[in-house]
């Protein structure tokens, strides 16, 4: 079960990024959004993921990162292959995760969301550890903030759907929706 304290998860290795704004002092998070990413593209493990989100990605490691070397980006949380939780902002600020978005009409999707990347790809299916993860950090977010819910809870595609194909088909949006308290 994890915990939060002072919009931190208690269980999570915190490593800051700078991509991230303060939320207007009376937004409180009411949407979740799942996200997949690997680095290199279909690769698991290792630190570029944290490098990325830190803007201190090597971009003589591999071809890929050069086309990424410009983007500023980051996430709440992500969670890798193990199912082990890296934490890179604070939960009442706002991370760079959504991009141009749109969620029942309202703009600008990390005004008022949590993202949370998920080590993987569109078509690789997800561990049971992250499952297992992710359920229990979702159900402690939810309780944290009321405004989340079960009907709060959209992949990247659903509020980019002409940008964005995350967190893919791989992803059991049953099992994972099924599973929660």
């Amino acid at each position: 079960m994890f915990t939060i304290t002072n919009h931190r998860i208690d269980q999570a290795e915190f490593i800051p990024s700078p991509n991230f704004s303060d939320r207007l002092e009376e937004v409180e998070p009411t949407l979740l959004v799942i996200h997949n990413i690997s680095l290199p593209p279909g690769e698991f493990g290792g630190s570029y993921i944290a490098d990325f989100f830190q803007n201190k990605l090597d971009t003589s490691k591999h071809p890929f990162f050069e086309e990424i070397s410009d983007l500023q980006v980051s996430s709440h949380l992500f969670v890798d292959r193990e199912g082990q939780l890296i934490q890179f902002v604070d939960l009442n600020k706002k991370a760079w995760h959504a991009g141009i978005s749109e969620f029942e009409g309202k703009k600008e999707c990390n005004d008022f969301s949590i993202g949370i990347e998920l080590e993987g790809t569109d078509t690789e299916p997800y561990s049971d550890k992250q499952y297992l993860s992710l359920i229990s950090l979702t159900n402690c977010l939810m309780e944290s903030y009321s405004g989340i819910s079960t009907e709060r809870i959209v992949g990247h595609s659903d509020i980019a759907p002409s940008r964005k194909t995350d967190p893919g088909e791989s992803f059991d949006w049953n099992r994972y929706k099924n599973s929660l308290d």
